[in-house]
């Protein structure tokens, strides 16, 4: 059984590892991507809200104090101290790693997610129908936002800033950004300037990465919509899963040298 799990251990070890390629930084991008998709849309599902989409909930602050609606005006600060929270954990547990020379510096912030995304879905097992619905949705509003600044700010250093998986309007802008420099017509002439070249494989990175995204959402809807909190334990399985990996793919070589 250990032989046989060994290369998905390996693998997943790879992805979440200190020592980067761009092919862990891709796979391990479609992946959180995926998680993303199926937390944002399913959440919203449970609780009514989307929380990884920043933009539309300062934009709502705004909306909520033009009319004087204080108490949502105080909600949805509060999810964005949330968001910045998370991030804020997520830089910090990297760089607590890195100090450390912990080669699980990538992997702590994601096994910190699957745990509050399994705590969050198991206490929903427990309330749904019960008194502390209203209660359960507030506070879940607020730890959904935490673990989406997390993953976003962990997937962002993993790659130096080059990725986002929660960010999809800077997703959706940068295929754009690479269609439009496909599309360009470079005339001929030595005073035009260089050459405008698209990024293929960039392109095909930012369009993997949507649609992960995309099926994640459409997943992540239909499990929640059907199964309600109980959906959001197989995604706190896989964070999980990313999160021990270093562990596991250590004590399973150390056995088979023993």
């Amino acid at each position: 059984m250990r032989t046989r799990l060994l290369p998905a251990i390996l693998y997943a070890q790879r992805l979440v590892s200190d020592r980067r390629s761009e092919a862990s930084d891709r796979h391990l991008a479609y992946a959180l991507a995926f998680i993303a998709g199926a937390i944002n849309a399913g959440g919203f599902f449970a609780v009514g809200h989307y929380t990884s989409h920043m933009s539309g909930i300062v934009s709502a602050v705004a909306d909520h104090a033009a009319l004087g609606q204080w108490v949502l005006v105080g909600a949805g600060l509060a999810a964005v101290l949330c968001f910045v929270l998370g991030a804020a954990t997520s830089a910090w547990l990297i760089n607590w790693g890195r100090r450390h020379d912990s080669t699980a510096q990538y992997a702590l912030p994601l096994l910190l997610e699957g745990v509050l995304l399994a705590g969050l879905g198991l206490a929903g097992l427990a309330v749904e129908g019960g008194s502390a619905v209203g209660t359960m949705v507030t506070g879940a509003v607020a730890l959904l936002c935490f673990i989406m600044g997390l993953q976003n700010a962990t997937i962002t250093k993993v790659s130096g800033a080059r990725l986002r998986t929660t960010h999809v309007t800077g997703i959706v802008t940068d295929i754009g950004i690479e269609l439009g420099k496909l599309g360009y017509w470079n005339r001929a002439g030595s005073r035009l300037g260089p050459r405008v070249r698209g990024d293929r494989a960039k392109l095909r990175l930012l369009g993997a990465m949507l649609g992960a995204f995309l099926a994640g959402g459409t997943l992540g809807a239909l499990g929640f919509s059907h199964f309600g909190a109980a959906a959001a334990l197989p995604l706190a399985l896989l964070l999980g899963l990313l999160g021990t990996a270093p562990a596991a793919a250590a004590a399973v070589l150390r056995r088979r040298e023993n």
